[in-house]
């Protein structure tokens, strides 16, 4: 049964074009997670208070819970599946993993698109910076020394690659 009132939506979704049909109340965290099938994109507060939906519009770290779908219509996106993949992880991946920056991993896909975001961005942040920067997102498990210690593990790693 096709929804009432339904709006084409075509999205680049980690390279890959979608076009759907869908509700125009559809929210964007939802059409990754149940038109797409990409859970890595963690729904928490659903205010965009947490973090946990983050994800890259054209390379920009945005809350998908706080978006429409249509609003992502002809733009590009990434979400933590295509961020890095098993054996080639994104440099952030990798110093999430090597710092301990992740416990129970909820928050994590939304920290490593912040994070990967933030340093396309600015490259270079002291931990002060990049404490008030990435204070946009909730982590109960971590204490935030190691996702720290990881975006600076990452920036440094970004760094010897250019």
């Amino acid at each position: 049964m096709e929804p009432s009132g339904a709006v084409t939506v075509d999205v680049v979704v980690n390279t890959r074009r979608y076009v759907r049909e869908i509700e125009p109340r559809l929210l964007l965290s939802d059409l990754l997670r149940h038109e797409l099938g990409l859970t890595g994109t963690h729904v928490g507060c659903e205010h965009g208070v947490c973090g946990a939906c983050t994800v890259l519009l054209d390379g920009q770290a945005v809350r998908s819970c706080l978006m429409f779908a249509v609003q992502a219509s002809g733009r590009s996106l990434t979400t933590i599946e295509g961020l890095g993949e098993p054996g080639a992880l994104h440099p952030v991946q990798q110093a999430l993993s090597e710092e301990h920056g992740l416990q129970c991993g909820f928050c994590t896909p939304g920290f490593a698109l912040s994070i990967a975001s933030l340093l396309d961005e600015i490259p270079e942040l002291d931990d002060r910076q990049l404490r008030e920067r990435l204070s946009g997102n909730i982590c109960r498990c971590t204490g935030y020394t190691g996702i720290v210690r990881a975006a600076r593990r990452a920036a440094s790693t970004r760094g010897e690659s250019r």
